[in-house]
């Protein structure tokens, strides 16, 4: 939030009970909660791609297509992160890890489905709690590409 407010970046909290059934993800919940559209709600995934840590973001409703995270960042091979190490270096919990603030700066690849909304929804750090945001400053803040990584 604290990226955010410097930047001065216009952004709405979206507060929800984060407990879910255990056969829906973080995401899931999140559009459940917040009746809000899987399309426009965004996970953070955190991906080696040839070792290197890199940041995914895609639509709840679809899944990250690693091939085409590796291309995106002119990788060869893409596997998901071990929780721990998303954790340690984002800062944040599995299922609260956001975009914005990382503890470390990786680069990021924000699926290109994020321009067609005027608005986005991405974690804003924390289990509970989304920030809603315009996909361009999203992009922005994070020094982020933009491709086609979500299937």
């Amino acid at each position: 939030m604290r990226v955010l407010e410097r930047a001065k970046v216009p952004h709405t909290l979206h507060p929800y009970d984060p407990e879910h059934p255990s056969d829906q993800g973080h995401g899931e919940a999140a559009v459940a909660a917040l009746g809000a559209d899987p399309r426009q709600v965004f996970k953070t995934l955190v991906a080696r791609v040839d070792g290197a840590l890199t940041v995914a973001v895609v639509p709840v409703a679809g899944s990250l297509d690693l091939k085409a995270l590796a291309a995106a960042v002119g990788g060869r091979k893409a596997v998901m992160a071990d929780p721990a190490d998303a954790e340690r270096s984002s800062g944040y919990v599995v299922g609260g890890i956001s975009p914005l603030g990382q503890r470390k700066a990786l680069p990021t690849v924000i699926d290109n489905s994020a321009l067609s909304f005027e608005t986005v929804l991405v974690s804003a750090g924390k289990r509970g709690l989304q920030v809603e945001l315009p996909p361009a400053e999203l992009v922005r803040l994070t020094r982020a590409r933009t491709a086609p990584i979500g299937r």
